[in-house]
């Protein structure tokens, strides 16, 4: 059995806020790499310069292998896989990027048909709408 984490936690600080109507682009500074995060709604205290904790469910974490060209997925965030486990339906994933661990669920077909090993270089994908800020942070 897989036991994973509810969400997944990412420290940043918000470099950018972008809104037309009711629609709002979010830039953020996440270890010197810029994520994106598309929202119809802000919470009240979301302003530049705001140390935030950015959340994704493992189940909207993709992976990519030897990723080149592009891609309309706003986030790209290169890591190290550090640990498989293979259930016997899906694969979960421990990702380190800089000081932080992130999880990736995915069926365990897709995981053999990728092949990845503990220690391999992937690059992260989330979609600009998978991103959401969880917690403000006191500064």
């Amino acid at each position: 059995m897989i036991t994973l984490l509810l969400m997944n936690k990412i420290k940043a600080t918000i470099l950018n806020i972008q809104n037309i109507d009711n629609l709002n682009i979010v830039e953020f500074d996440f270890n010197s790499i810029k994520l994106k995060m598309m929202s119809l709604e802000l919470k009240e205290g979301i302003t530049i310069g705001k140390k935030v904790i950015l959340t994704v469910k493992p189940s909207h974490i993709s992976l990519a292998k030897n990723l080149e060209g592009n891609l309309t997925i706003s986030n790209k965030i290169d890591a190290t896989i550090e640990e498989i486990i293979d259930g016997e339906l899906l694969s979960l994933y421990k990702i380190a990027t800089h000081d932080t661990i992130l999880e990736s669920i995915f069926t365990y077909s897709c995981s053999k048909e990728m092949s990845l090993k503990k220690g391999e270089e992937i690059t992260l994908l989330i979609k600009a709408s998978d991103l959401s800020i969880l917690e403000i942070l006191d500064d």
